[in-house]
């Protein structure tokens, strides 16, 4: 173990000694005086940008408009999940736009013009992201090529792809009355079931953390006091409980929202409670150290390639369904920048072995929140792009100093 990862465990402990909310915002303080300022940037940076959104147009907080963010969010958040997964074993896709355009158009082949089944069309696609996912990765274990190169063949290569598919027509419809469509543009959770979900949603935070603290004390470590659990998941609630009660003013919360949200959540459980989340922290952080601990390096990078080119695909899917249409435009565009720049932006770090899936949904947030306001405020797409760019310059940035940081904290 390096004395950065010491250092760390250690400000773990002091964490979990502390009781109640003072306990867990000093140590949140500790933290990131140790360079490990995990999801502050971003949330300061978003409460940011909505006060000076809404300063300047009264609209941007309104309930219908942040309906429209959430559920205009939710085929790129898809993607830029995937884009955390591999980021964290430190490797990139730069083909995600062209994978998520290539889902689409099989999508839109295989229902409107063979016939078959919206979900044998669906499963096709997914399939087919998910090999291209294995081959990437066999080229980069087997032969050592760089992500960034193969994946920037595949950008190419599956652009390519997306055309032949389409053909002469080169745009398909959706039938609006499927029911694919409907389900990213019409289908919003009843409101009384919207309630049931955050309690849920504080039920299993609480009941996770009390599993979690009780695996540490059977071990003999420190753990979280049932209070502090309590009342984490009692803020959960509240707060949780209000984004819904406002989501309800108008149409509520969509159900395309909702399954991107389960996805983190899903991600999130398998990289902090399982082995292979483990083995994925520990190949981006140190590859040959991961690999002389015993790791299956090469799995664990394919199994990042994998998860990134199947999410890339379930993300196409969701756009073209939100469209109605697929054609030679879906993924392309600012796809592919804004799926990378919003894990950057949420937190995962370019550098390997930081991140969390949460990022995905934070980082799509900012951006699309970006989008919205400068809409709203009749500016053209040049002033987003800047202002996008403006962000993740500023969070790798952040990123590249924490990092300085907490390797000097490391050696003192």
């Amino acid at each position: 173990m390096s004395v950065t990862d010491t250092a760390k465990d250690l400000q773990d402990e002091r964490l979990l000694e502390r009781q109640g909310v003072r306990g867990v915002l000093d140590g949140v303080i500790d933290r990131a005086r140790g360079g490990d300022l995990g999801m502050i940037p971003v949330v300061a940076g978003l409460v940011v940008i909505w006060t000076v959104l809404q300063i300047l147009n009264s609209y941007f907080l309104s309930s219908a408009n942040l309906v429209n963010l959430a559920m205009e969010s939710a085929a790129v958040g898809v993607i830029a999940l995937g884009v955390v997964c591999v980021l964290l074993v430190g490797e990139i896709d730069l083909s995600v736009g062209s994978i998520s355009g290539l889902s689409a158009a099989i999508v839109a082949v295989l229902f409107v013009d063979q016939g078959l089944p919206v979900w044998a069309a669906i499963l096709g696609a997914v399939v087919a992201g998910a090999v291209i996912g294995w081959l990437y990765a066999q080229v980069y274990n087997r032969f050592g090529v760089p992500s960034f190169v193969v994946t920037l063949a595949g950008l190419l290569a599956f652009l390519g792809f997306q055309l032949w598919v389409l053909g002469a027509k080169g745009s398909i419809n959706l039938p609006f009355d499927s029911g694919l469509v409907f389900f990213a543009q019409l289908a919003f959770v009843p409101a009384w079931l919207s309630y049931v979900l955050v309690a849920v949603a504080a039920g299993g935070l609480f009941a996770t953390g009390f599993l979690h603290a009780r695996e540490r004390r059977g071990a003999g470590l420190s753990f979280k006091s049932v209070s502090t659990l309590l009342a984490r998941s009692a803020a959960l609630l509240l707060a949780l409980g209000f984004v819904v009660w406002y989501l309800n003013q108008t149409r509520g919360v969509g159900w395309m929202f909702v399954f991107f949200v389960a996805l983190v959540l899903v991600m999130h459980y398998l990289l902090t409670r399982t082995k292979w989340g483990r083995a994925v922290y520990a190949v981006g952080g140190n590859t040959e150290a991961a690999r002389r601990s015993g790791i299956n390096v090469k799995a664990v990078f394919t199994s990042a390639f994998v998860l990134c080119t199947t999410f890339a695909a379930v993300g196409g899917i969701l756009a073209a369904a939100r469209l109605a249409a697929a054609n030679q435009s879906s993924g392309g565009g600012d796809v592919n920048l804004n799926a990378i720049a919003a894990a950057v932006i949420g937190g995962t770090s370019l550098f390997g072995g930081r991140g969390t899936a949460f990022g995905a949904l934070l980082g799509i947030i900012v951006i699309q929140s970006i989008s919205s306001g400068l809409t709203l405020l009749n500016l053209d797409s040049s002033f987003r792009f800047m202002v996008t760019g403006a962000v993740l310059l500023l969070a790798v940035a952040l990123d590249s100093v924490a990092r300085k940081s907490r390797t000097s904290h490391g050696r003192a």
